[in-house]
């Protein structure tokens, strides 16, 4: 594996501005970073002598860090969208979306009605050692009350993380408790994991394994090949890999996983940029899925790694990929620290497939919102539902390994599309779940019924239990109570969609991911085409 991970600098990929590159510390207000032939330079630029003045002679005292960091941001904004400024304070938490572990308490949350309740606690974590519960709604903080409109995700992630081996102090409310219940956790490292699910699909006889990974980080490539060689255990002979919604990460980890089905010596992906020689990685031969026949489930929201292993499958004919058009990002980033704690994530080079496509999609320098707007106006052109009305921005005819044309500049295109089905939609159906009622209602049906549903540990139980209790007039009270006024006749044409809904949402929260994959993708159209084309 030696030959294509060590380039002379590690090579990452990253959806939207995630992190590609090592660490390299400079003076954030003194001096300026420029990147010539392979190294750093440092030079006094025209921003630095102002901040300095500033700083020094201005009449009043003026706070120069705040105004550095808001000059760096604006400054990284005219450049490409995925060239970002990281300020200190939000370093590691940035950091820690790709990183093998972060130091918190351990629980799954949900805001809901200005509460943050705990959906599920993580199985030998701290929270789980003091007696935090599932269905425990936090009240306090360290004595302090939190709750309220102003709560949000960043807002509670940020008080219950924290350096190892500090203490958070929680008061919750507990069903069934008549008294406010306290615990006091000491933090520990809680493992971020790629792989949400990993399952056996079988089919006329045939066992198809299932792996959906949402991201590439630090232990992807591990977490993927330990359920490949689970699935295969189980007797699975052909496999689904599903990257849909996955945004990227480190390419080192793409091809890694591409390396263990493709034969040795082709090519996985090169790179290069004005000032960043060449690189190539090629698979080396020792993968151990060289042949088993293959799918790879791809949406618009998948990015990054995600395009640049899907492309190697494509560009090498050796895998199907299904679904619909990529995101579009072909850029590499590099990431250099300053010596406060902030850091630049940089493009340094762009990516291309074997056939030499870079995938990513049009920019203008500084007008992020515009690219920002592509997903919208592709579904505005209907490209979510039909393939022909796709465009791409580059014209080049590229050829994959065995002949087939295709595109470059603007994504990967599957080898067959999947559109968006709306046979079922109906407003009432699409309001509810926009408005995340079925989210917010399978949740509390779960507090309300869980010592009655925790006693289920297959999901398909669980599914059969749940369809005996008629929940969908109990939604509809409950949406209505929200404001969406029920509509019989399309309740009824919605009522598979919605009870499929409901029904993998309240096993999420009992089993976990793993019940809710398998069941919410047994009706899922891209995955039954996949198993469609793994089946012939």
């Amino acid at each position: 594996m030696k030959k294509y991970l060590l380039p002379t600098l590690t090579v990452v990929a990253v959806a939207l501005g995630i992190v590609i590159g090592s660490a390299l510390s400079q003076n954030a207000n003194a001096q300026r970073i420029v990147f010539q032939n392979g190294s750093l330079q440092l030079e006094q630029s025209k921003v630095d002598r102002l901040l300095h003045l500033m700083q020094s002679a201005y009449v009043d005292e003026i706070n120069v860090d705040s105004m550095t960091d808001e000059v760096m941001t604006e400054l990284v904004q005219k450049l490409d969208p995925h060239s970002a400024y990281i300020p200190k304070e939000d370093l590691e938490m940035v950091n820690s979306e790709l990183a093998g572990s972060f130091s918190g308490i351990g629980v799954q949350f949900s805001i809901q009605q200005d509460t943050v309740r705990i959906v599920s606690v993580i199985a030998g974590g701290p929270s789980e050692g003091v007696g935090v519960l599932a269905g425990d709604k936090l009240v306090t903080v360290d004595d302090s009350l939190f709750v309220g409109k102003k709560m949000n995700n960043e807002k509670v992630m940020k008080t219950l993380r924290g350096p190892k081996g500090t203490k958070v102090k929680l008061g919750v409310i507990r069903a069934g408790s008549p008294e406010m219940l306290y615990f006091t956790i000491t933090r520990g490292d809680i493992p971020v994991t790629s792989v949400d699910a990993k399952f056996i699909i079988e089919r006329n006889g045939i066992k198809i394994g299932f792996v959906r990974a949402n991201k590439f980080g630090e232990t992807t490539y591990r977490e993927f090949i330990t359920a490949l060689a689970e699935l295969k255990a189980q007797g699975a002979t052909r496999f689904i890999v599903d990257l849909r919604e996955n945004s990227g990460g480190y390419m080192e980890q793409a091809i890694r996983m591409a390396n263990e089905f493709l034969q040795r010596g082709e090519l996985i992906v090169y790179s290069e940029g004005r000032s960043y020689p060449r690189y190539e990685a090629t698979a080396n031969g020792t993968g151990r899925f060289k042949d088993a026949p293959l799918v790879v489930l791809i949406d618009n929201f998948s990015a990054s790694a995600s395009e640049i292993f899907a492309g190697a499958m494509q560009d090498n004919d050796r895998a199907t990929i299904v679904g619909r058009r990529s995101f579009g990002k072909g850029l590499v980033q590099q990431q250099m620290s300053f010596d406060d704690g902030s850091a630049v994530r940089l493009t340094v080079a762009r990516y291309y497939t074997p056939s030499g496509r870079c995938i990513q999609k049009p920019y203008t320098l500084g007008d992020q919102e515009d690219y920002m707007n592509d997903l919208e106006e592709r579904w505005e052109h209907g490209e979510f539902y039909s393939a022909d009305s796709i465009h791409f921005s580059d014209t080049t005819v590229y050829r994959t390994k065995g002949g087939r044309e295709v595109h470059g500049g603007g994504g990967i295109m599957p080898d067959v599309f999947v559109g968006r089905d709306t046979t079922l939609n109906t407003p009432w159906y699409n309001r509810c779940v926009n408005l995340a009622y079925t989210y917010q209602f399978a949740y509390q049906y779960t507090d309300k019924h869980r010592k009655e549903l925790s006693r289920f540990t297959e999901w398909q139980a669980l599914e059969k239990h749940l369809l005996k209790q008629n929940i969908l007039p109990e939604f509809v009270a409950f949406a209505k109570e929200k404001g969406v006024e029920p509509n019989e006749e399309q309740i009824q044409k919605s009522r598979p969609l919605m009870l499929r809904l409901l029904n993998a949402y309240i096993v999420r929260n009992i089993l976990g991911d793993e019940g809710f994959f398998p069941l919410f993708e047994r009706d899922d159209e891209i995955t039954k085409k996949a198993i469609e084309v793994l089946s012939k």
